[in-house]
């Protein structure tokens, strides 16, 4: 294959992913299904952030689970880097996937020294390393991600919450990755410390040509990385899109009521905030026709009996009556 075609070829591509899962049941019941992920299709390209935002429980991190390959899906299939990926493929496909989790506190192992935690995913997935190599590639890996190399001894707990999600990138990277799964990676994390790591995410994109696909539920940490929005809904996509047409003219409702609650530091800025009435609908018990209907202001008899699809311009959603 020619690098041209190399180019254009996504790292990851997926197409109509879903997860359910069987809940309670028994002798005599049948047991209920949760739709945790359905009819989930995207691409993201290297050097490029694919954002999935919206509320808890729209079905982001069952995603990130299918992504890295930590569950099958139960339909629906994705590739990496155009190998499709099966459980069988696993075990070679799981070093180009890796994952920064939300809380650093809780995703490093306080009883190994931060040297330990890097080599770990070389002496697991590189076993003829040399030792010697293993730990030139750790410190290397420090360095890049602004650690010094006198911490490569010392336990987690002698760091703050930011060093610790930079030695939580620095552990994804070891294996030199193609996609990195960012499941709410500055959440945990003070203002002033976001910015930090957010621009270290940046700047590590740039230089290693990384593909994002970040998790978020916050806007404006959204707003100011991504390159493409996927917008979840009750483990549903209802709109995608660059990032400049999302925010500048939301088709979905729902996108728009996100937005809308977003704060603004440009005190200029003013809009009205939508306030969504009602609670979110039970996934056990997902209503017909379009599961935001129950909650949206636009919504009409069409709406609640039958499902909308992806798709219009200038970018897709899946909405009977879309924004203008």
């Amino acid at each position: 294959m020619s690098d041209a075609a190399t180019a254009a070829r996504p790292v990851i591509e997926a197409e109509n992913l879903a997860r359910r899962y069987e809940v309670g049941g028994g002798l005599f019941r049948e047991p209920g299904i949760v739709r945790a992920v359905e009819d989930t299709s995207f691409a993201v390209h290297a050097g490029k952030t694919l954002a999935v935002v919206g509320e808890s429980g729209c079905g982001k991190s069952t995603l990130a689970r299918l992504v890295t390959m930590i569950e099958a899906p139960s339909a629906g299939r994705f590739s990496i880097d155009g190998v499709e990926v099966t459980p069988e493929r696993w075990a070679e496909l799981r070093s180009d996937v890796q994952i920064v989790f939300q809380d650093p506190y809780g995703s490093l192992n306080l009883r190994q020294r931060v040297g330990a935690i890097l080599e770990e995913p070389l002496k697991i997935n590189r076993p003829r390393m040399k030792a010697a190599e293993r730990q030139e590639k750790g410190r290397e890996m420090m360095r890049l991600v602004g650690l010094r190399e006198e911490h490569y001894d010392r336990y987690p707990h002698m760091f703050s919450g930011g060093q610790r999600q930079r030695i939580a990138v620095a552990r994804a990277l070891m294996l030199e990755p193609k996609l990195l799964v960012l499941d709410e990676p500055v959440s945990a994390l003070d203002l002033s410390i976001q910015s930090q790591i957010l621009n270290l995410l940046n700047d590590l994109q740039q230089r290693m040509n990384l593909a994002y696909l970040f998790i978020s539920h916050d806007l404006s940490v959204v707003r100011h990385v991504a390159d493409d929005i996927l917008v979840m809904y009750l483990g549903r996509p209802v709109e995608f899109g660059p990032k400049s047409e999302i925010f500048d003219a939301p088709r979905h409702p729902y996108t728009k009521a996100l937005i809308s609650a977003t704060p603004s530091a440009d005190p200029s800025r003013r809009q009205e905030r939508i306030k969504l009435v009602g609670e979110l609908p039970s996934p056990l018990n997902v209503p017909p026709g379009c599961p935001f209907a129950p909650r949206c202001w636009k919504a009409e008899d069409t709406c609640r009996e039958n499902r909308p699809r992806m798709e219009g311009a200038p970018h897709p959603a899946a909405c009977f009556f879309p924004e203008a």
